[in-house]
């Protein structure tokens, strides 16, 4: 898979210092993968989830959020938005375009 704007994590984690470490990992498990279907992103991370056409991540222990939309057959994952699991749960999320 591609990740687009790895410039944006490098963002987010300028301002969560604390989700570098794991935002790396996540960067690079993904770019390892081959996904073609939630089903394949659950078996790299379990507890991915749908939120309609995005895919929600839990990182660091759920303390984060990331929100994607992966395009499976162009192997492509677009960065939607990074925040807290308060500011997710305010769905801070939905007020990005």
């Amino acid at each position: 898979m591609r990740v687009v704007r790895k410039r944006t994590l490098k963002e987010f984690w300028a301002s969560y210092d604390d989700a570098e470490k794991p935002l790396r990992a996540w960067h690079q498990l993904t770019e390892d993968a081959d996904w073609m279907a939630l089903v394949d992103v659950r078996k790299t991370f379990p507890t991915a989830d749908a939120a309609g056409r995005l895919t929600v991540f839990n990182i660091k222990g759920n303390k984060y959020r990331l929100i994607v939309r992966i395009e499976y057959k162009s192997h492509m994952v677009y960065i939607r938005w990074f925040g807290t699991h308060a500011d997710y749960d305010k769905n801070e999320w939905q007020k990005d375009p």
